[in-house]
């Protein structure tokens, strides 16, 4: 990437707009065409200058492909020099709206989603798994002794049971109401006090450093920004706290998305290892496990840094 070629890919109302939703969101084509209010051809050409001038990285996700700012050592400032500038900017700041607006659509619909399947959903999960205990492996991976563990999109609660005897305080937190209400039927039944909390993994209803240890547990492929959600696990976590995240590796199995929703088809070890370190976690260990489908389950496990401050996270 020369310096040149760089400018002369901003040099451009349009692809300066469309860079600065890209330094902060992640679309395909069609969410772009409804951000900018544009045509397609014209979003494509000008995402390909921006891309061949080294300024975007994009991924294929079954038959969409999606696209996001690169922001490295090169780029940050210049970056956040845009994000500055456009912040008093009307048309930057109604692009920005949109973009918020697509999002909070893809968040209606997992909503939806899971409020559809909740009475189903372990039935459903079943057809995956079949006979592999997931929950068995990532509690074998939780550490015991702890104060507060928590299970971020819990779901019905079958972690949580797993997770009784690992921490003083166990909480679960998820984004559907109707989930919750199935975890709560499980907490009863079984005698159990467990803390449900509602709220989005992107907006956790936890304060800072309040738990030991946190547990994603097949929920980050149903989350727009995958990255979001591991910031939020950091920010709750306290230095040295263990963070588990256990979903699937990548696939292209589209008919596993009709039928268990998310955006995402899995995930790559890289893709994980690098949202865990901008999140200031290292890794610790990754496991692999076949399960039914021809589909993979990864489990990793993750330590926050000891020195890390959450405000050193890019916005």
């Amino acid at each position: 990437m020369t310096t040149i070629k760089l400018f002369k890919s901003l040099a451009d109302e349009t692809r300066l707009r469309i860079f600065n939703v890209l330094i902060q969101y992640e679309f395909n084509v069609n969410e772009l065409v409804q951000v900018m209010g544009m045509g397609q051809s014209r979003i494509s050409r000008h995402l390909k200058i921006l891309a061949e001038s080294g300024l975007l990285r994009h991924r294929r996700d079954g038959s969409y492909v999606y696209y996001q700012a690169i922001t490295n050592e090169r780029t940050r400032k210049l970056a956040e020099f845009i994000q500055e500038s456009g912040a008093v900017d009307p048309e930057f700041h109604a692009d920005l709206q949109r973009a918020e607006q697509i999002l909070e659509e893809r968040k209606r619909r997992t909503q939806r989603f899971f409020a559809s399947v909740a009475k189903h959903w372990d039935r459903i999960k079943e057809e995956v798994f079949g006979d592999f205990d997931l929950s068995s492996v990532i509690r074998a991976k939780t550490p015991s002794g702890q104060q507060v563990i928590v299970d971020l999109g819990c779901g019905t609660g079958e972690l949580l049971l797993e997770l009784l005897d690992t921490a003083q305080t166990v909480i679960g937190v998820d984004a559907t109401p109707k989930m919750l209400e199935q975890a709560r039927k499980r907490m009863n039944s079984h005698g159990s006090s467990i803390d449900l909390r509602l709220g989005e993994l992107e907006h956790l209803p936890l304060k800072d450093q309040e738990a030991d240890s946190a547990v994603i547990n097949m929920v980050l492929h149903h989350l727009p920004t995958p990255a979001l959600g591991i910031r939020e696990a950091s920010r709750i976590l306290k230095p040295g706290g263990r963070f588990i995240i256990a979903d699937f590796a990548k696939h292209n199995l589209e008919s596993v998305r009709d039928k268990y929703g998310g955006p995402w088809l899995g995930f790559t070890k890289e893709e994980i290892e690098e949202w865990l370190s901008d999140a200031g976690f290292h890794l610790e260990s990754m496991d692999s496990y076949d399960v039914l489908q021809s589909l993979r389950v990864q489990v990793f496990v993750a330590v926050r840094n000891e020195h890390f401050s959450v405000d050193n996270q890019d916005s």
